[in-house]
């Protein structure tokens, strides 16, 4: 018999809860294979536990990803954890895929899911620029602070990079990061340090695969995401990709007057056709890449 899965049941439970999951042994391929065909094949509830408690270390690796939205990152895990059950219940593994790769997917979507509905409700609102800064200021933040070495406080001019890479204004930016820096769990957070052991969160979550099994399933996510978005820009006609892509996709954006002249309408009739080609790949994608939460 397997054993249960460890509950995540409160913040100050968070470290036994990484420690827990540790004792469930991370799968071979052929054993994930194994698995995988008899859940789908026989509904072999042990088999589909094997592989849930396989990859709560999966699943934790990626919550922790996601602790800088000041949100309670258990409450993270445990959304994380939903999207792996869901993995689960949707694999089909006639299509050749990895349940691991397919697993990231869903674990991810569920997270941003989450993250997004308790934001907007609160805190980030509606608007795509807010949304477009929520998602965006960390990242750009950390590769400013690699560059210059900081870790805390962006200086006037990385907040005036931020405000102009992503089209805001300073106050915009200054405003997102007020909210956001609250309570984020670092990866490198110190569990304890009594002069000899020195533990970070970080080590109670030891790499769930090898190097190169890690950048092939980055990959495969990569090339379905691009497989997507594919399919989604396709659905559009040819002068709706023309115009979203000059408009949208190249480095250096093709200005309204330059489409309308091609296209012989106005600078306004081609705004109008970026908005509504926008909208109409936002949908196809939606349709594609969101997941049925309910």
């Amino acid at each position: 018999m397997y054993p249960l899965a460890p509950v995540v049941a409160s913040e100050a439970g968070l470290v036994r809860y990484l420690r827990e999951i540790q004792k469930f042994p991370i799968l071979s391929e052929e054993l994930e294979s194994s698995l995988t065909w008899r859940w789908y094949e026989h509904g072999d509830l042990k088999a589909a536990h094997q592989l849930i408690t396989s990859h709560l270390r999966l699943v934790a690796k990626i919550a922790l990803k996601f602790s800088g939205y000041g949100l309670p990152v258990l409450d993270i895990i445990s959304e994380g954890n939903l999207g792996l059950m869901k993995a689960v219940k949707k694999f089909d593994p006639k299509l050749g895929n990895r349940f691991s790769t397919y697993a990231i997917w869903w674990i991810k979507a569920y997270i941003q899911d989450y993250i997004l509905k308790c934001w907007n409700s609160v805190k980030v609102g509606t608007s795509a620029t807010k949304k477009r800064l929520f998602y965006n200021l960390n990242k750009i933040k950390n590769r400013l602070f690699s560059t210059t070495g900081q870790a805390q406080e962006m200086s006037e001019a990385q907040i005036h990079t931020v405000a102009k890479e992503l089209d805001v204004s300073k106050e915009e930016v200054l405003e997102m990061n007020t909210l956001m820096h609250n309570q984020s769990v670092s990866l490198n957070d110190h569990v304890y340090d009594d002069g000899e052991n020195n533990t970070e969160l970080l080590d109670l979550i030891p790499d769930s695969a090898p190097s190169q099994e890690t950048l092939l399933l980055e990959r495969n996510d990569f090339q379905h995401k691009r497989a997507i978005l594919s399919n989604a820009i396709s659905s559009l006609t040819e002068r709706e990709q023309d115009i979203l892509h000059g408009r949208m996709l190249n480095e250096k954006p093709v200005t309204l007057d330059i489409l309308s002249n091609k296209y012989g309408i106005s600078p306004e009739r081609v705004r109008q056709i970026e908005k509504r080609a926008f909208d109409k790949l936002k949908s196809a994608v939606y349709e594609m890449y969101t997941p049925s939460i309910n």
